[in-house]
């Protein structure tokens, strides 16, 4: 296996005692890559996803985390679940959500130290939302709660940041602003992004990974401007509405743009 990448998954299978869930799926993200993972529901993306974070074991394959099993490597990642795990009416403001990023890198009493303080304001300011940190998280738009999300994860200062649909029931000018956001981070981060947005996402990510049971990769650098509907349609080989790709003995359909940028 490749100890440099930051995710390698190797001939990785898994099954919940039925049906296949992931069949021989091979997937390398080197350091400081932007793939976005894409495929139909169903397919085996939150499956994937909990593999890699070390909450399931393969079936069979290997996992490796900047050269670390998922369970130890799991602590070089950052997560940002597609919905806040917390109800919004929680009384609670944006800073002291973000500090809850320190949790496990900290001591276990005494509260939080200087350090994991100023760590939380650096990476509100990386986010863009230093000025929100006394607000009570439900008074925020659903874009100002997404940066708090990501500044969370990112307080916990990994090495890779795992971001599950971020711009889910956002509005499209908020959506390029968090993208936007995401392109400055991989300046310094490998990002995985699981999206339905194969046309939007396609002009940040430099890896569009395809999964439906087993998984195919495409590199976007090829692709002048990134992936538009023609060039979806040329990679997949089917139309924008069915995307495919003939496996042997088995069709890979992968979901369409949902909407148009």
């Amino acid at each position: 296996m490749d100890k440099t990448a930051a995710i390698h998954v190797e001939q990785v299978s898994f099954t919940y005692n039925g049906p296949q869930i992931l069949e021989n799926v091979n997937f390398v993200a080197q350091n400081k890559a932007f793939v976005g993972l894409v495929g139909p529901n169903g397919g085996g993306k939150s499956t994937l996803l909990k593999l890699i974070l070390g909450l399931l074991k393969p079936d069979k394959g290997h996992i490796k985390i900047h050269g670390l099993p998922p369970e130890k490597g799991c602590l070089q990642i950052g997560y940002v679940p597609q919905f806040a795990l917390f109800p919004r009416d929680y009384p609670v403001s944006v800073e002291e959500v973000v500090l809850m990023g320190r949790l496990g890198q900290t001591r276990f009493w005494g509260g939080y130290r200087e350090q994991d303080k100023q760590i939380a304001m650096q990476v509100m300011q990386e986010a863009q939302i230093e000025n929100l940190k006394q607000r009570p998280i439900n008074s925020l738009s659903g874009g100002q709660l997404q940066r708090v999300l990501i500044a969370r994860a990112l307080a916990c200062e990994p090495k890779t940041l795992i971001l599950d649909e971020p711009t889910a029931n956002i509005d499209m000018r908020t959506e390029e602003d968090i993208f936007e956001l995401l392109k400055t981070l991989n300046q310094r981060l490998t990002l995985l992004v699981v999206s339905h947005d194969i046309g939007f996402i396609s002009g940040y990510v430099d890896q569009i990974a395809c999964l439906n049971q087993t998984l195919l990769c495409h590199h976007t650098d090829a692709l002048e401007g990134g992936l538009d509907a023609q060039s979806i349609e040329n990679l997949y080989g089917g139309a924008v509405r069915a995307i495919h790709h003939q496996h042997p003995g088995m069709p890979h359909h992968c979901p369409t743009p949902t909407n148009s940028h």
